[in-house]
């Protein structure tokens, strides 16, 4: 398949290929992977956020976690993007649901369909798992964040006291 993008939103039933660059390839994070995202997430969002890339997401919660390579790369597959999610069990009062935690993407491969590809790797994964909606979480003033996953159809809402009293979050969701 040529290496194209297609500008349309993905559905989880397309296969991957159909919305990203065929060399760039989503796999599960190793424990390698893990130990390179801590070194370079502070460059990739251009300041200190390697504290939430803490190795609970990886150790407990990683099975869900990813990476991409680029495998056209001239020295080899090179990663370059990550996300950290995992599963939040159902209870009675609410299903299941994927929770995305932390995202990067090398900035040279931005707007490139990294983010697309992990994002649909995970929300397929939960799918598979029981799954039925996405969340995830941003500061106000993410405009980046927020435009992307209008993109890819999620919708949200601010909650003033999201994170403590008068700690505003944007709240975002996706049905599966």
């Amino acid at each position: 398949m040529a290496d194209r993008l297609v500008t349309k939103p993905p559905t989880l039933d397309e296969p991957l290929y159909a919305t990203v660059p065929a060399h760039l390839r989503v796999r599960p994070m190793t424990r390698q992977d893990f130990d390179a995202v801590v070194l370079v997430v502070d460059q990739w969002w251009s300041g200190p956020i390697a504290v939430l890339a803490h190795p609970v997401f990886f150790y407990e919660l990683g099975k869900f976690a990813r990476v991409v390579e680029d495998t056209a790369h001239p020295s080899g597959a090179k990663f370059v993007g990550f996300l950290l999610g995992f599963i939040v069990p159902q209870d009675e009062e609410r299903p299941a649901l994927g929770y995305v935690h932390l995202v990067g993407v090398h900035p040279e491969y931005r707007r490139k369909g990294v983010a697309r590809a992990l994002y649909t790797d995970f929300a397929a994964s939960c799918i598979r798992s029981g799954c039925r909606h996405l969340k995830a979480i941003t500061t106000a003033g993410n405009e980046g964040s927020l435009r992307f996953h209008q993109a890819m159809g999620w919708t949200w809402h601010e909650d003033e006291n999201y994170a403590g009293p008068g700690r505003r979050r944007i709240v975002l969701t996706k049905e599966l």
